[in-house]
């Protein structure tokens, strides 16, 4: 988030783009390259508290669209993401043809695939495993929120 030769780049590729794409933690860098001001984002759950640090307006959705950006909260959310920004592009027809020549019919073993659907022992162990990093996120953020001018949320969180 710090890298300035990386965040030129990204601010590079994202100015001449048709559509940008983030997955994950992706959303913070997008972020820490000034191109998140006013924009509806979405990002990890351990890191999603931190998108106000870049101006961005906080969506708790697995994908979301705003104008050429598509977010995905997650790596499994990028495959989400990517079948609608296929869609956006060629039609549903060819996002539905890439469906299917994936097999990507989900059917995951349990429902634990957020906060709010996860067993609470599950979600605590969950936090302590992502407090360092989510730690060492929160404290970049706040320096990167104070070069681009953006007021830091007072509080933190997982």
């Amino acid at each position: 988030m710090e890298d300035a030769e990386t965040l030129g780049w990204i601010r590079r590729q994202a100015s001449g783009a048709c559509s940008i794409f983030s997955v994950c933690t992706g959303a913070l860098i997008c972020g820490a390259a000034g191109l998140l001001k006013g924009r509806r984002a979405t990002t990890h759950w351990s890191a999603f508290h931190l998108l106000p640090f870049f101006g961005a307006i906080p969506v708790n959705k697995r994908v979301v669209v705003d104008g050429a950006w598509v977010f995905a909260a997650g790596v499994t959310a990028g495959i989400d993401g990517a079948l609608r920004l296929a869609a956006e592009l060629r039609g549903d027809e060819a996002a539905q043809a890439i469906q299917l020549n994936m097999v990507y019919a989900p059917e995951p073993p349990f429902d634990s695939g957020t906060p709010e659907t996860a067993p609470a022992a599950i979600l605590d162990e969950a936090h302590q495993l992502v407090r360092p990093i989510t730690a060492q996120r929160e404290q970049t953020a706040r320096r990167v929120a104070a070069k681009l001018g953006i007021a830091v949320p007072a509080v933190g969180g997982e």
